[in-house]
């Protein structure tokens, strides 16, 4: 399988060995708390025999500084459960969460509220907003919350806003904006604190179709501009395929696989993940760099196209060039060669994809 683009890059957020389980005495199942169970299946069919609910099992991942992370499942599959689990916002029942090294499960009240002011930001689907303060109000809160100047959090405030594409709101109270300006207000609150790590639990899911890609535009604009470490959690697999560094897809509490979406939709490990990928138009998400071979010559004389290049682009250059085309980096480095019978290869396999997708191919 092909190395990811995060590969090498410092982890910000850690997830290990979560377990969220409710019932009358769901610690009994855990005699040492951090301990990786040998079967977590096993276990969780036990805990389950228990008489007790496992939301998470034994849920295990790293993200990258810099890196959006989506979690998406089917309703029920325990995704909106482990971003509050990361949060703290529900307390897990055993495993670690690492903040810069730091286990946040092992933090005091006093530190986590800490935390949560200065280092995490939070976006849910209901926007949350406080009705009797207007745009700037509402973002500039939680920096009063933190003690912060007047001057200053108006000031952070207005940044945002502009950030978010908001200016001429300031004013506006939620009542007389629409939902995607609502949700704007939303993303502008959490950003104000300027945070280490955002988690947003499906932001979009109650907005109107249009609006909603709007809004993933918007999401990928701030990204490309702040650079934040994400948790993204959505149901919508277009969605995931749209904003999704890499991502993780969770069944009954578990995670069943973790990749770049293209890893997902050429090497699905099940036919549950086969399932979320047999409609996907496989010529819109591929790019040039998932097809590219180490070459057994010079290509330096091929027709050259950009890693970024998506496959549906370039059909028409690989059927009228039987040698292939040219794959080269941002920098002008050449990568390998794509071509007809790499892609052919490509979509039956998986096994032919091997250069690292660039940072920003969504």
């Amino acid at each position: 399988m092909k190395p990811d683009h995060f590969d090498g890059k410092d982890v910000k957020l850690s997830c290990r060995n979560v377990w969220k389980v409710y019932g009358k005495q769901p610690d009994q199942f855990f005699g040492d708390k951090n301990h990786a169970m040998d079967d977590p299946s096993a276990h969780a069919d036990t805990i389950r025999d228990g008489g007790h609910i496992v939301a998470n099992a034994d849920v295990s991942f790293d993200v990258h500084v810099g890196e959006i992370f989506v979690i998406m499942g089917l309703s029920g599959s325990g995704k909106s459960t482990i971003v509050r689990c990361l949060s703290r916002l529900v307390e897990p029942t055993a495993g670690e969460v690492l903040l810069d090294g730091e286990d946040l499960l092992k933090k005091s009240d006093a530190e986590l509220i800490d935390v949560r002011r200065h280092k995490m930001g939070m976006v849910f689907q209901s926007f949350g907003l406080m009705p009797h303060l207007n745009v700037i109000d509402n973002i500039a809160f939680p920096l009063k919350l933190q003690g912060v100047s007047e001057a200053e959090r108006y000031a952070q405030a207005a940044r945002v806003i502009q950030l978010v594409g908001l200016e001429g709101r300031e004013n506006n109270f939620p009542k007389e904006l629409s939902g995607g300006q609502q949700q704007r207000v939303g993303i502008a609150r959490s950003l104000a604190v300027e945070p280490d790590v955002w988690f947003l639990d499906e932001p979009f899911s109650a907005l109107d179709p249009l609006i909603r890609k709007q809004m993933q535009d918007e999401f990928l604009r701030i990204q490309s501009v702040l650079h934040k470490s994400i948790v993204f959690i959505t149901h919508d697999f277009q969605e995931a395929l749209r904003i999704a560094d890499r991502m993780a897809i969770m069944r009954d509490g578990k995670i069943v696989q973790i990749g770049r979406p293209v890893d997902l939709i050429l090497n699905p490990v099940d036919d549950y993940i086969r399932k979320f990928t047999n409609d996907v138009p496989w010529e819109s998400i591929l790019h040039a760099s998932d097809i590219a071979e180490a070459p057994n010559g010079p290509i330096d004389h091929l027709p050259k196209v950009p890693a970024s290049a998506l496959v549906e682009s370039m059909l028409l250059q690989l059927a009228e060039n039987e040698e292939g085309l040219a794959v080269e980096d941002d920098a002008g480095t050449l990568l390998g060669v794509a071509t007809a019978r790499g892609l052919v290869a490509a979509l039956a396999t998986g096994d032919n994809c091997n250069v690292p997708v660039t940072q920003g191919q969504k």
